[in-house]
Formats: structure tokens, C-alpha cells, sequence
């Protein structure tokens, strides 16, 4: 866990940070906001689907006929990816599951049968297109669904390799190896391998235990490694570019980093298991903001996994926001256990708040973090 002491200080002085700890008091009927009031609120908690029964209604009359629907939920839940009004869930102990958020319908995602059967998915990614991949290693393949949520095809040798993620750029799909400890380029018409990435150049470039992929808006790949406790940011070439993070308890180190995702503006969302929490960072790697905690609260998490954003979808959750609270995207947040399984949220700004821009902020952060730091060290 991230130390109390550090908490305390440096907590304090991040003008966007969620000092969650300060939502267990409050009624989860009221609005939850990341930070918290008075500081100007960048995040609200909207809800959490876990199964069918937080989806699917049943008529008081087919309630008198049939009795009650049973809820069938999660058990595990690690990936999530978003798409077109269906939110799709990598159970990792039962399969790909759908929240249909347009039909109100929650199940099994349709071609995962026969020569699309799921042993472990971990991960899923979706295109603009609607084509879904999904990471199972215990199959040792990406499969591959149409936007129908048909079977398409699969990648890889089973045996050979062992993939957790995968997502496409252009022409080719990167996955990500844990077998071979690399980023595994395939061409995405043939499947065949091109390259890998994370093999080569000096020590710090080289990949340890990758674990988790997403790609910016200009393809550039940024590779969770649980080994080097950091984020690295690669080319599509290969070339190593940058490091987020590195092991410790502070605000901006890592203790369990999984998944991550990338706004519009460049700003990395990076999932820790063991801090309970999302850590928002700029693009030079600084630390904005983080939100979330272990607990069962709104806005809590346990174990989580995995993060996406989503600029599409929001319309269907508007019930849940604020009036004065203006949206920009969603930010889906994954825990693998607890009450709250797939956490939705909303990033944007309340009216008629003045907010700083990403530059301003880190100026205040840093000036307030050292006048936090000279009274400390005094007797």
C-alpha cells in the first residue's frame, strides 16, 4: 500500500487527487466525485454492473408468472473493452461476457463456441470496426470475433507462445508474450510474426514480465511490465521511448501495475491491484492525479485489473450524472472482486468551475508539495 506518511503529504497537495478514504462517510445514494469537494471534481463515480440484474428488468408481471429472474454474474472479471453500446467483460473463470446496454441483456458472448471456445480469456480489445480480439492463454491463441460477435479467426500456435493482450495498429496486431517475455508483431492478414519488441537494446529497454498493452492515438505502445514495476513506452518499430513509474509506495510508483489506457490529450491511466487505485499521468510521465481505494464503497476498488476509456457510450449511463457535471468520456475500471465488478465512471469538469490546464496544475503541485515537505522537516 502506498504509505500513510506520503499520503498525507503529498495527498494533499494534488489538486485532483482522490483522497477516497474521505467517501467511506458518505451515503452512496449521494454523488461520489474524484477529488472530493472543495477541490473542483474531474471524476464521478456513475455505477457498477456485476450481472444481469444490474442490467436486465423483469415486468411485475412476468415477475407474478415466472418468479424472479435469477442474476447471473461475474465471477473474475479482468478485461473490458467497449463498443458500440455493448460493454464486453473477460471473465477469466467463465468466458467472455456482454452487457447489451441498448437490448438490456446480459450474457455470453455469441461465438465463443465451438472453434471460438474460451478457456482463459484475460484480455480483450476492440476496433473501430467492431472486430474483437481476445487473449487467452491457456487456449494459447487471440481470437479473433466479427462485429456480430462472430467467430473470425485465431492467431497463433497453441504450445508456442503465451498471450495475454493484444491490440491492432494499422496492419498488424501486437501481443503481448509472457511465454518469451516480448511484444509479439503479427501481421494481422496472415498471423505470421514479423518482429518482436522488448528483446533488444540496453538493459532498461528490455521487457521483464510484460503484462498488459494499449496503444496511443498515434500507435505508439505503452507495455505494463510487473517485473520493472514501470509502464514502457515503445515505438511500433520497437524503439524504447520512455518509462513510467518504478517500484515503491509512493504517489507515481508501482507495487502491482496491470492495465492501462490512453485519452485523447495523451494522458496514461495505469491500474495497481495492490494501491486499490488508477494513477493518471501526463505525457512527460508526471503524476496528475489518482483515484480509487481498497473498500466497498462507491468508488472503491478491490483487486482491480483493468481500464479503458470510451468517448462513444456515455449517453447511455447521462442518468447517473450530475446536472452541473459535464462529461468528455468514460473511464471503466475492472475489480476482481467485491461488490462493484466493472466500475463506470465519467471524466470532465463541473460549470462555471475554473479548472488549470495539465501545466498549471503540476506548477501547484510542485510548490505545494515543497512548502508540505519544509514543514515536515521542521522540529
Amino acid at each position: 500500500m502506498i504509505s500513510s506518511a506520503v499520503k498525507s503529504v503529498v495527498g494533499s497537495v494534488l489538486i485532483l487527487a482522490a483522497a477516497s478514504c474521505a467517501q467511506h462517510a458518505a451515503p452512496t445514494t449521494q454523488p461520489v466525485f474524484f477529488p472530493p469537494p472543495p477541490a473542483p471534481p474531474r471524476l464521478q463515480f456513475l455505477t457498477a454492473l456485476s450481472g444481469s440484474k444490474d442490467l436486465e428488468k423483469q415486468s411485475s408481471f412476468n415477475r407474478f408468472v415466472a418468479g424472479e429472474n435469477q442474476d447471473q454474474k461475474l465471477d473474475k472479471p479482468y478485461g473490458v473493452a467497449v463498443w458500440d453500446g455493448r460493454i464486453y467483460v473477460c471473465d477469466t473463470n467463465a468466458g467472455v461476457f456482454v452487457f447489451d446496454l441498448k437490448a438490456k441483456r446480459y450474457g455470453p458472448l455469441k461465438g465463443s463456441e465451438g472453434p471460438g471456445k474460451l478457456l482463459q480469456p484475460i484480455n480483450v480489445s476492440v476496433d473501430q470496426d467492431g472486430t474483437k480480439y481476445v487473449a487467452d492463454p491457456v487456449r494459447g491463441q487471440v481470437i479473433a470475433f466479427d462485429r456480430n460477435d462472430e467467430y473470425l479467426k485465431a492467431y497463433g500456435t497453441p504450445g508456442e507462445w503465451r498471450p495475454v493482450d493484444a491490440v491492432r495498429f494499422a496492419d498488424r496486431l501486437y501481443v503481448v508474450d509472457t511465454g518469451h517475455h516480448v511484444i509479439a508483431v503479427l501481421d494481422l492478414a496472415s498471423g505470421a510474426q514479423v518482429a518482436t519488441i522488448g528483446d533488444r537494446g540496453e538493459p532498461d529497454a528490455k521487457l521483464d514480465r510484460p503484462t498488459n498493452i494499449s496503444l496511443d492515438r498515434d500507435g505508439a505502445l505503452y507495455v505494463t511490465d510487473s517485473g520493472r514495476f514501470q509502464v514502457m513506452k515503445f515505438d511500433r518499430e520497437g524503439r524504447f521511448l520512455a518509462a513510467f513509474g518504478k517500484a515503491g509506495d509512493n504517489l507515481g510508483h508501482f507495487a502491482r501495475p496491470k492495465g492501462t489506457a490512453l485519452d485523447r490529450d495523451g494522458r496514461l491511466y495505469a491500474v495497481d491491484a495492490s494501491f486499490n487505485n488508477v494513477q493518471v499521468f501526463d505525457k512527460g510521465g508526471r503524476l496528475l492525479m489518482f483515484f480509487g481505494d481498497g473498500g466497498d464503497a462507491a468508488g472503491d476498488f478491490l483487486l482491480p485489473a483493468k481500464v479503458t476509456i470510451d468517448y462513444d457510450n456515455a449517453s447511455y449511463f447521462q442518468q447517473y450524472v450530475q446536472p452541473d457535471f459535464q462529461v468528455e468520456y468514460l473511464v471503466l475500471v475492472t475489480s476482481q472482486f467485491g461488490p462493484r465488478l466493472v466500475n463506470v465512471l465519467a471524466y470532465g469538469r463541473a460549470k462555471g468551475q475554473p479548472y488549470p490546464t495539465d501545466e498549471e496544475l503540476l506548477k501547484q503541485i510542485e510548490e505545494r508539495r515543497r512548502k508540505e515537505l519544509e514543514k515536515l522537516s521542521k522540529p
